[in-house]
C-alpha cells in the first residue's frame, strides 16, 4: 500500500511513501508522529491504522484542520 506524506507547500504534489518503510521506521525509533495528504483515502488511512495495530503499535488517528476551507486538512497518525 503506497501512501502520500503532507506536502510541505500548498502548490507541491505530494510524495509517496510504502507501508513497509514506515513500518521498519516505526520499528527503529518506537514512536512516530506521521503527516499524511488529504488526497489519501480515509479507507486507506484505516488500512494504514490496522497494519500497525497488527503489528503491536498503539495508534492515535485524527484529521488535522489548517484553515476554514473544507478542503484544509491533513491527517495525523500518531504511532507508539
Amino acid at each position: 500500500m503506497e501512501l502520500l506524506l503532507a506536502r510541505e507547500e500548498l502548490t507541491q504534489k505530494p510524495k509517496k511513501v510504502d507501508l513497509d518503510k514506515i513500518k521498519e521506521q516505526l520499528k527503529k525509533e518506537n514512536y512516530e508522529l506521521l503527516y499524511f495528504d488529504r488526497d489519501n483515502s480515509h479507507k486507506d488511512m484505516m488500512g494504514l491504522v490496522d497494519a500497525l495495530e497488527d503489528d503491536g503499535f498503539n495508534v492515535y488517528f485524527r484529521e488535522v484542520k489548517y484553515g476554514l476551507a473544507d478542503e484544509e486538512y491533513m491527517y495525523e497518525v500518531h504511532a507508539l
